[in-house]
């Protein structure tokens, strides 16, 4: 069966080339693209400050950070866990661009962009010229979004997990047994956890983004009234 590695970070900032580093890393093994419940997950000494904003989005102050490994301490754990499987990821080259600088001050190899599978992409291609963030997306989805008060790498992995499930096709697609992660023994999959039937009504703003994507395009054969 294909095994794949759904994960996710929190970083200072934006950009490793200006110095910004990884404080979390959180990742989900899956199995035929369903979740086993086996799972890696660390916190970060960036060896440096945390601005501010990045703590907004996070929720992790510097001295949250204190006291924990620095990445070197944590790489072989980590790069065991990935192996040599997909790497599945939302905005996953953001992901791979943090996760690369930090393998390359730590002189190790960085990781095959051929490995890479984008959520983002695979969105945008679904739903052409509406909102495709992880939010946005869980909501299109009916999955619960009670938990997410800040962007915690594990959490966002979880909920990912359940997305990717449904951009993959939903429970049809997965229909089958998969282990456990605890003992070895087969389960049934029965969806993502917490997940509502609901009636997708798409808001205004995405009805507007769809017109206009539709605009852009030649001798369209649809609109969106």
């Amino acid at each position: 069966m294909k095994r794949s590695i759904l994960f996710d970070t929190e970083t200072t900032g934006l950009d490793p080339a200006t110095g910004d580093r990884v404080i979390e890393i959180a990742a989900l093994e899956l199995v035929s693209d369903l979740p086993t419940g086996k799972s890696f997950r660390v916190l970060i000494d960036p060896e440096r400050d945390v601005p501010e904003e990045a703590s907004r989005v996070h929720g992790f102050t510097a001295a949250d950070l204190q006291g924990k490994p620095k990445f070197a301490e944590v790489v072989d754990e980590f790069l065991s866990f990935i192996g040599d499987d997909q790497l599945i990821a939302h905005n996953a080259r953001f992901d791979f661009g943090f996760l690369n600088a930090e393998l390359k001050r730590a002189g190790r190899k960085p990781l095959d962009l051929g490995r890479m599978v984008d959520t983002l992409d695979m969105a945008r291609e679904r739903f052409p010229g509406m909102p495709n963030s992880l939010d946005a997306l869980c909501r299109r989805f009916g999955i619960d979004l009670s938990a997410r008060t800040t962007h915690n790498a594990l959490l966002d992995c979880k909920l990912l997990a359940d997305v990717y499930v449904e951009l993959m096709g939903g429970r049809q697609h997965g229909l089958g047994l998969v282990a456990d992660g605890t003992n070895g023994h087969a389960v049934m999959y029965e969806g993502p956890v917490n997940r509502r039937v609901v009636r997708v009504v798409p808001t205004q703003e995405e009805l507007a983004a769809h017109r206009a994507f539709v605009e852009e395009l030649k001798e369209p054969v649809w609109t969106a009234e």
